[in-house]
């Protein structure tokens, strides 16, 4: 045990250390004094004192533990997912909740990101560093991608449903994609969003019929409009983001002090507490402030890198790649919502913005990351991909005939 506390990475600890106070102070700054949210700092305390146990004890227990139960994981979020589509409740339009004994409240879809990471890691594992092939490789990988992602966009949570396709993204790049498969995979995409773009703000009108009558998603012309259309949004949709950017810039170099942001202390952003809670360090702090959290940040996935990189085990780069890239989906789509670079989409502020869930699976999956630091020097081969036919697992028997079908097609 002893071995193990010497071989953790200090400079993460002290990050995370570091990522506690900015949280803590900022989330002061804008609940002290508001009856009603005023304690928030207080159980955002407990919340990281937790998270800080889960982050010791998933770094000191081996990492393999969790990609040999993979299947059993990714069914157990799956089996969270439908338990909140018919007994969750409702916060923001989005039906992801479940309410835990004590008054604490559960966001499978949080969890989920993590769990998405283990399986297609583990699937990944059994491919012995092989090019992927897209019948029999990319397409099964995308349906055990699909499969969540639908149940979370039934939930009306736009943003955690699109961080499932970037961790696939990130792990199928590592996991040896054919570049002609990315090639086109990037082409489709970069297309789809640019026609989409367009073709929404020259259609407007049809546009907001079709997503608000047709499909009933009236909730994303208030995402929309104000990122695409300005100029069009109403002052409602507007508000959250026109008050941002004002917060944003009137920060300056140096900030205007803890505590002393005008626009956030007079509440004109909503929920600056939570997912926009980076107003108030960019208002506050300025653009100094900002600017340390985001070398925190990089600082952090760094070392994760570095750690991918000196790991002999072939499922611990995987793991890695997944929590980076669910980080930095994160932070760009968090940030960048408050500037004009993307859409509001709910997403929190990963360790800063306030949540549990949020926090807690951002400490374990760290914690992942040292465990995989610790565990992850010798060389382990322990889930060979089964070579006679008999010994192959039922999902194995499952995506070859799903193969099998689109090659006979």
């Amino acid at each position: 045990m002893l071995q193990k506390f010497k071989r953790m990475d200090m400079s993460i600890i002290f990050i995370l250390l570091a990522l506690m106070a900015f949280s803590l102070l900022s989330i002061y700054s804008v609940t002290a004094g508001r009856p009603k949210i005023g304690h928030y700092s207080e159980r955002m305390a407990v919340y990281y004192g937790v998270g800080f146990a889960a982050f010791l004890s998933f770094s000191l227990i081996s990492y393999k533990l969790l990609i040999r139960f993979a299947l059993y994981i990714y069914l157990f979020g799956l089996m969270l997912l439908v338990l909140v589509l018919l007994f969750g409740n409702e916060y923001y339009g989005a039906k992801g909740w479940i309410t835990l004994p004590g008054g604490l409240s559960l966001q499978p879809a949080e969890l989920f990101k993590l769990f998405l990471t283990i399986f297609i890691s583990f699937l990944l594992v059994r491919k012995r560093k092989n090019k992927l092939q897209f019948w029999r490789d990319v397409v099964p990988l995308g349906l055990v991608t699909l499969v969540p992602w639908a149940l979370v966009m039934l939930q009306n949570d736009l943003g955690n449903a699109l961080s499932y396709m970037v961790i696939l993204a990130g792990l199928l790049w590592v996991g040896n994609i054919k570049y002609t498969h990315a090639f086109i995979a990037l082409a489709i995409a970069f297309a789809a969003i640019f026609g989409g773009i367009q073709a929404y703000i020259h259609y407007h009108d049809k546009a907001v019929k079709l997503i608000s009558e047709d499909l009933g998603k009236k909730h994303w012309i208030a995402r929309f409009d104000p990122w695409l259309v300005p100029d069009l949004a109403s002052r409602d949709v507007s508000w959250q983001t026109y008050n941002a950017k004002l917060a944003i810039g009137s920060g300056g170099i140096e900030g205007k002090g803890y505590m002393k942001g005008t626009t956030i202390q007079s509440e004109r952003v909503p929920l600056a507490y939570a997912d926009s809670i980076f107003v108030q360090i960019a208002e506050e702090y300025g653009f100094i402030g900002s600017s340390v959290l985001l070398l925190l940040y990089f600082i952090l996935i760094h070392r994760m890198v570095l750690i991918a990189a000196d790991c002999r085990d072939r499922a611990g780069p995987y793991l890695i790649t997944g929590i980076i890239a669910m980080f930095v989906y994160q932070i760009f789509v968090n940030i960048g919502a408050f500037i004009g670079l993307m859409p509001l989409t709910g997403i929190t502020l990963p360790f800063i913005s306030y949540g549990g869930t949020s926090l807690v699976i951002n400490m374990v999956s760290v914690g992942v990351v040292m465990s995989i630091r610790i565990h992850g020097q010798e060389e382990a081969e322990p889930f060979p991909l089964p070579e006679r036919p008999e010994e192959r697992s039922w999902y194995d028997k499952v995506f070859r005939r799903l193969r099998n079908g689109f090659n006979r097609n």
